[in-house]
């Protein structure tokens, strides 16, 4: 059953085709619905597979005063990008997640705090995630003592088949040992199993003390669910697919048409309406 929205404390948003548009770009009116927020007295926070420094273009012009979480809660930073938490994978489960990616013939990629290793400059979507995050990759033979930091490990094809599964495959072989998600059809986020969206809901509620019941979130991919279903309202952007909008309790239009200041203006800045 869909949920109608109730009492509003905290907004809790996506980044890439939520937040911002397909092209990366941080409209003004998406900047003037966290301001109003802001002055309605609701807070804003965001989460996000990218590293926290690759969040930190958003902190001014949001004025981010919540914490952030990266790499989808492995972890928390404060907007100064000082380091509250981090959720790092075992070593063993990091080095065995790395050799079935690479098995399924997936490119494989390395998060270690704010460091991110590389196997090859030139593969797939290294120079879009580099103009994404803002910061350059380091190109390694291999990841080495690093993998014992990992905090996030992506697989990377843009064969989609591929990629969904090896997810299957992670999740049927590690179970709770690690959390593993869709964070765009081209990327498999493997994470510490706490390091989820759905922990990051937990988390914020817990240290800003704000009820769940009282957190709206919004988000476009499958790793959103985790969220949408910890929250007390969930709202799906245009640009999900069908089976994530299912899981929302409302949908707006798409990241490139303002879908994310729509649903600020409706959902979260009409709770006098309502």
């Amino acid at each position: 059953m869909k949920r109608k929205p109730g009492k509003i404390s905290l907004l809790l948003a996506d980044v890439d085709g939520t937040l911002v548009t397909h092209e990366k770009v941080l409209t003004d009116r998406a900047v003037a619905a966290v301001a109003a927020m802001e002055k309605a007295g609701v807070r804003f926070a965001v989460t996000s597979g990218r590293p926290p420094k690759g969040m930190a273009m958003l902190i001014d012009p949001l004025h981010i005063a919540t914490p952030i979480a990266g790499f989808n809660g492995g972890l928390f930073v404060n907007p100064d990008l000082s380091p509250i938490e981090e959720r790092v994978l075992p070593g063993d489960v990091a080095r065995d997640v790395v050799t079935m990616i690479l098995d399924h013939k997936l490119d494989a990629w390395l998060y270690a705090g704010n460091e991110w290793l590389v196997h090859w400059r030139d593969a797939p979507h290294v120079a879009r995630e580099q103009k994404t995050v803002q910061f350059e990759p380091i190109v390694v033979k291999d990841f080495g003592a690093k993998i014992d930091k990992a905090v996030k490990i992506v697989g990377v094809s843009d064969d989609h088949d591929r990629i969904e599964e090896c997810a299957r495959k992670v999740r049927e072989r590690f179970g709770t040992k690690v959390s593993a998600a869709l964070s765009q059809p081209y990327y498999l986020d493997v994470t510490h199993p706490q390091a989820n969206k759905g922990g990051v809901v937990e988390y914020l509620s817990k240290h800003l003390n704000i009820p769940t019941s009282e957190i709206a979130t919004i988000g476009d991919m499958p790793n959103d669910v985790d969220m949408f279903k910890k929250s007390g309202f969930a709202i799906a952007m245009g640009n999900a697919s069908h089976d994530v909008k299912d899981e929302a309790d409302a949908v707006t239009a798409d990241c490139d048409h303002e879908g994310f200041a729509e649903a600020v203006e409706k959902f979260i800045l009409n709770q006098g309406a309502r």
